[in-house]
């Protein structure tokens, strides 16, 4: 098509300069034999008169009808006359940054993954209302978000995501307004909670479970339809969907705690709505700390997908974020208990060390906590562990540079932070946001960089990494491939996802009926624009194969982590600074005390 297409434009662009390169005994013959040269100058000249006459008419009546503009000085008239010129003629704009052009696609793949009833101007054409029926007699569970490729709703990596996306937004509020996404983002993260506040009794002060996830992965289960097993639209789904719930579950509770505490930080200024989330969130880290247990023991189906490690850097995240939300101190006690955070493994050298993920809060932590004893500077008794925190910190953002070998990288660069296992970018872009974040607090507070052993390392290093990495997924890597759909020339084309791989003809098919659509070779009829898919394998290899799910199945949790990374790098545009100061503190009182008065004047 390109090649016919190419040989049709060259073929009309030779007619026309053949046309217009005749020789005059060519033309002499079109014309009948006569060929005359003639200008109408008359008509010329009266057209350039009245042009003139009309910008000398506009200028005039505008500097008498403005009295700031009447001026006997011409440098004054030249400005004015200047003025008008630059409005007359527009200016060509300049073109976003390929991070905040991203940024805007990457947002789009939380609408493509929304359940429950659409607003109208979701804008993915080929997604409609689904899941109407989540829930059970006298519980209404619809809405909240799909989490990946299949339609089922897990508590714990939504919370995680509207957790990332809230923090981006308190820090980077004025680069999502230049980029025109600010209530965009705000309604992403308010249909998250909205649901998360529907899975448990957020209204009461004790609560005793949590309706953790609807719907059922489990493979084994082909005796009965899951949503694993059946490959059909989310709207099309007739099948029961089990509602899983936990009631001991410590790690979930306080993931929850945290959404919703930082979330009320992003809709501060709608006082009843904030005061919701914030209740919720203390009911559910009440919960956490009441009824110790990882929720995936206690939910099966949830253990094959995110099975929780520990409850412990769940602690320290949910106490971190409910401090911000209401400068309870009693929550900032907990954060830098020295106990919690040894059992949170802030003093252990483990792999997973420093690897932020859905199931792994403490590095998050760590750099949230910094941004308080680099701000507000608590002093006794807390820097003790802010100290700790901030020597952690420190060694972590060492451990991304290459030149440490904490972690492999691929031969095109990207870092192997879940040391060479299937889906990669998940935890590189988390690493990103916060690498990026944390070299902005520094920036923000005038120190130039950190120590690694006895070499310095500017805060440079710190965004460099975090750009190559971003960079590599949106296309500079050896297969020139961006891991984001819809972004750059090539990208998968065959993403495991049901949804954007069935064709929106009016046609329901079957559970298995649909599996032509899972197979087939063809290209995903509906591009799911934005979604960061698994990624590349340890040797930059990619296979963009629908069933391989290890390579081409998105992620809430994985895009969270990329809007977030982006949101960082992208320029600031109109925003004054790079992060956003004092919003995060909104809700902290004041770290000491008022000076008392001084003496009464002395009196004779």
């Amino acid at each position: 098509m390109e090649s016919n297409a190419g040989d049709d434009d060259t073929s009309k662009n030779l007619n026309d300069f053949e046309k217009a390169n005749l020789d005059e005994a060519q033309e002499s013959r079109l014309l009948g034999g006569k060929k005359e040269k003639y200008v109408d100058l008359g008509r010329k000249i009266c057209i350039t008169i009245l042009a003139v006459a009309f910008i000398v008419g506009l200028i005039t009546f505008i500097i008498h009808i403005d009295p700031h503009n009447q001026s006997d000085s011409s440098h004054d008239n030249d400005g004015l006359i200047a003025s008008i010129i630059r409005k007359v003629i527009p200016r060509k704009q300049p073109q976003p940054d390929k991070y905040t052009q991203a940024l805007r696609k990457a947002l789009m793949f939380f609408n493509a993954q929304r359940s429950g009833r659409l607003p109208k101007h979701n804008n993915v054409s080929w997604r409609g209302n689904s899941g109407m029926k989540d829930g059970f007699i006298g519980k209404n569970l619809v809405g909240g978000f799909y989490d990946g490729g299949d339609t089922i709703k897990f508590n714990f990596p939504q919370s995680f995501a509207m957790t990332m996306l809230s923090w981006s937004v308190i820090e980077y509020s004025g680069k999502y307004k230049a980029a025109g996404e600010l209530n965009h983002v705000k309604e992403i993260i308010k249909w998250g909670t909205d649901y998360l506040l529907k899975t448990v009794d957020s209204s009461s002060d004790t609560i005793d479970r949590i309706y953790a996830q609807v719907g059922t992965g489990d493979p084994s289960r082909i005796d009965t339809p899951t949503d694993h097993y059946c490959w059909m639209r989310p709207e099309d789904m007739d099948y029961p969907r089990d509602v899983h719930e936990c009631r001991r579950c410590s790690d979930l509770a306080a993931e929850m705690a945290a959404a919703l505490a930082s979330a009320s930080i992003v809709f501060k200024n709608n006082k009843k709505y904030s005061k919701k989330l914030v209740h919720g969130a203390e009911t559910l880290y009440k919960f956490a700390r009441d009824k110790r247990g990882r929720y995936s023991a206690d939910i099966t189906d949830a253990s094959i997908f995110y099975n929780s490690t520990s409850y412990w850097d769940e602690f320290l995240w949910g106490a971190t974020w409910l401090y911000y939300a209401t400068g309870n101190t009693s929550y900032l006690e907990r954060a830098t208990s020295r106990v919690l955070a040894k059992h949170a493994g802030a003093f252990s050298a483990g792999p997973n060390y420093g690897i932020p993920s859905w199931d792994n809060k403490l590095t998050g932590a760590q750099v949230l906590l910094n941004r308080l004893r680099f701000f507000l500077n608590p002093g006794y008794p807390y820097e003790d562990m802010l100290g700790t925190f901030n020597k952690q910190t420190d060694k972590i953002m060492c451990s991304y540079l290459p030149v440490f070998r904490n972690f492999k990288r691929t031969k095109g660069g990207l870092i192997q932070l879940n040391h060479g296992a299937p889906q990669p970018l998940q935890y590189v872009v988390h690493a990103a946001f916060l690498a990026n974040l944390y070299a902005d607090y520094l920036d923000a507070v005038g120190i130039p960089g950190w120590y690694c052993g006895p070499n310095f390392y500017t805060t440079q290093v710190m965004h460099d990494f975090a750009r190559t990495q971003i960079d590599y997924i949106l296309g500079k890597n050896p297969l020139k491939m961006s891991y984001v759909v819809g972004f750059g020339q090539r990208y998968p084309k065959h993403v495991h996802h049901r949804a954007a791989s069935i064709p929106k003809n009016k046609i329901k098919y079957t559970c298995e009926g649909g599996w032509k659509w899972r197979d087939t070779n063809k290209p995903d009829p509906n591009t799911i624009i934005g979604a960061m898919v698994g990624g590349p394998d340890k040797h930059d290899g990619f296979r963009d194969v629908r069933t391989n799910y290890n390579y081409t199945e998105p992620t809430l949790a994985g895009n969270a982590g990329l809007v977030a990374a982006l949101v960082a790098l992208s320029s600031k545009g109109k925003a004054a600074t790079s992060i956003d100061m004092s919003t995060m503190f909104s809700k902290v009182p004041p770290m000491f005390p008022p000076m008392a008065p001084g003496p009464a004047p002395w009196k004779p």
